[in-house]
C-alpha cells in the first residue's frame, strides 16, 4: 500500500498546483490586436474576453471588411488564450504519473 500513498500525495501535490496554474491562468490578460490596430481585444488565459475596442475609423470601412476584421481579431485572441492556457497546464501536470503507466 505504500505505492498507493505515494500516488495519492502526489495527486493532491498536483491538484494544488493545477489550482494555483488556473488562478494565474485567469488573472493574466492578453492584448490582441488586428487589422494594423484598428480592433484591440483583451482576454484572460481562460478565454474570457475582457474589452473590445473598436476604431472609429475602420466603422466607415465596408461591413464586409468591418466584419472580417473583427472576426480575425476574435479568432486570433481566442488561439492566443488556448495556446496560453494549454502551455501552462501541460506545466502544471508534468511529471504525474499513474501507477503502470510509463
Amino acid at each position: 500500500m505504500a505505492g498507493l500513498g505515494k500516488f495519492l500525495k502526489q495527486a493532491q501535490k498536483m491538484q494544488q498546483k493545477v489550482e494555483a496554474t488556473q488562478a494565474e491562468i485567469e488573472a493574466m490578460e492578453l492584448d490582441v490586436a488586428s487589422g494594423g490596430g484598428a480592433v484591440k481585444i483583451k482576454i484572460n488565459g481562460a478565454g474570457k474576453f475582457l474589452s473590445l475596442e473598436v476604431d472609429p475609423e475602420l466603422l466607415k470601412e465596408e461591413a464586409s471588411l468591418v466584419n472580417d476584421t473583427l472576426l480575425a481579431a476574435v479568432q486570433d485572441a481566442a488561439q492566443q488564450a488556448k495556446a496560453y492556457n494549454d502551455e501552462k497546464m501541460k506545466s502544471a501536470t508534468a511529471g504525474f504519473q499513474m501507477p503502470g503507466m510509463m
